[in-house]
């Protein structure tokens, strides 16, 4: 290339920047918006925050912001922008760093006591309860806790199941209002928590041991709710936090993964993930539709410590947005 060529090249004939100058301006533009939009999501999870929206809805999905951190480093590199670069590789530090599983794990020191399996379903106003009938007697679980049953749900779960379920504790209501908790054990009934959608409660008799069953289902954070759904994620963790010694079952559709601050305070008072313990953190749950290629967990079954988890299912079920979860339990004794 001679020198009449470079010129050409790099500026026209009155002397402005050509066009790959240009190109590499509009690559490191392009780049620093992605990262500022990761920074602001990324940002708030340091702080251990959840801001506002739409960071709660963004934070719900924060392995894929992998994508856009990654697709603006290889700009600021196309456009030779090293400071961009230096920001990217700090931002796929961080959030590498935070994908990592969060809570505490370790195995009960007690003798085992009881085997315990536990369903967890959304059956999005009631249009998957034909699917979780079907599952429920293929998989046999000894506890299902049920969220957006209404009332044909709740009559088509009494008619199909009661013989092998005898037990329930339920909040009856209309579209996703109404919960149910099916159990073998024998249950008491205890005091829920309140909330927008049914979240009862109750004690289960496992085998001669109390278990504190909790179902959960809080509002989902909605542009104009996230303050509400907030503030019910903070009741669910102040059951949990009173749970005086009691083992402890608390499941249900979350609306929220770990990546929510909120859902860091209920695991903050010990209460364990079981897919977590059973290697599947990550696995999806909702959309029903893109999972478990695309989307996020936020159904979940947490345990107390007197739990240990030895395999965690994700069921595929007809007519709901829904997975549903199933985990396998050993209740374990004082130690």
């Amino acid at each position: 290339m001679d020198t009449d060529t470079a010129t050409v090249e790099w500026t026209d004939t009155r002397g402005r920047p050509g066009a790959r100058g240009a190109g590499r301006r509009f690559g490191a533009w392009c780049a620093g918006l992605l990262f500022a939009g990761v920074s602001v999501v990324v940002g708030c999870r340091v702080a251990d925050s959840d801001g506002i929206t739409p960071v709660p809805q963004l934070l719900a999905f924060l392995p894929w912001l992998l994508v856009p951190t990654g697709a603006g480093l290889l700009l600021t590199l196309l456009a030779r922008w090293w400071t961009g670069a230096v920001w990217g590789v700090a931002l796929l530090g961080l959030l590498a760093w935070f994908i990592e599983p969060y809570g505490t794990t370790g195995e009960p020191t007690g003798p085992p006591v009881a085997e315990v399996r536990v369903l967890t379903s959304n059956v999005e106003f009631g249009r998957g309860t034909d699917a979780l009938i079907a599952a429920v007697r293929r998989e046999k679980p000894d506890l299902v806790f049920v969220q957006e049953c209404e009332y044909s749900c709740d009559a088509a779960l009494r008619r199909a199941l009661a013989a092998h379920y005898p037990h329930r504790e339920a909040v009856e209501g209309g579209g996703s209002e109404g919960s149910v908790i099916l159990s073998a054990f024998p249950l008491e009934p205890a005091p829920g928590v309140p909330g927008t959608m049914g979240m009862p409660g109750a004690v289960a008799d496992v085998r001669g041991h109390a278990v504190r069953l909790q179902l959960a289902h809080p509002m989902p954070p909605l542009p104009d709710q996230v303050g509400l759904w907030r503030e019910e994620l903070g009741v669910l963790r102040d059951a949990a936090a009173g749970a005086d010694g009691t083992p402890v079952v608390l499941a249900g559709d979350f609306n929220a993964s770990q990546d929510h601050a909120a859902f860091r305070r209920i695991l903050d008072t010990g209460l364990r993930d079981a897919a977590r313990l059973a290697g599947d953190d990550r696995t999806a749950t909702w959309p029903a539709r893109t999972a478990p290629a695309f989307g996020v967990q936020i159904d979940h079954v947490l345990v107390s410590e007197e739990f240990a988890a030895h395999d965690a299912r994700f069921l595929d079920l007809a007519d709901t947005d829904h997975r549903a979860l199933v985990v396998d339990l050993t209740l374990h004794g004082a130690g």
